[in-house]
């Protein structure tokens, strides 16, 4: 349900452009917030109720062609647990940030969710603690 917590043991996934992931490698970039954005999208993995992480990926991979119209050879889908995100970034930034992951269901994409209390300052630290809790990577492309 929108402004659901998402809890700790779930998975998100991150649909990460080809220029943010160059050579096949997911950089910080990819967990930016664009101007004006409040959080950062991503997918709630469980929410889509697949049998296993393949169905998982597959399903996403539909749902970013749908929306997007078009997935470039080079993206990226990068898999993040929640709880793990959560803890690691509000350990080791500075100003102990914590983030809320909160389900944001969209017309088109009922597992849309956000990652909120990103800001612009830190944003480069931030990202980067983000980038080492990504647990798996799949291409985005079918």
């Amino acid at each position: 349900m929108k402004g659901d917590e998402i809890p700790d043991q779930d998975h998100i996934a991150r649909y990460c452009r080809a220029t943010q992931a160059p050579g096949g490698e997911i950089q910080a970039t990819a967990f930016f917030l664009r101007e004006g954005e409040e959080s950062l999208s991503v997918n709630w993995m469980e929410f889509l109720s697949c049998p296993n992480r393949e169905s998982e990926i597959a399903q996403l991979r539909n749902i970013y062609f749908a929306k997007l119209n078009r997935v470039a050879a080079g993206a990226k889908i990068a898999v993040l647990k929640v709880g793990e995100t959560r803890q690691k970034v509000l350990m080791e930034s500075q100003d102990r940030r914590n983030l809320k992951v909160l389900h944001n269901p969209e017309v088109n994409d009922p597992s849309h969710t956000g990652i909120y209390n990103l800001k612009p300052d830190y944003q480069l630290l931030i990202a980067e603690l983000i980038l080492q809790t990504v647990l798996e990577a799949y291409p985005a492309h079918r």
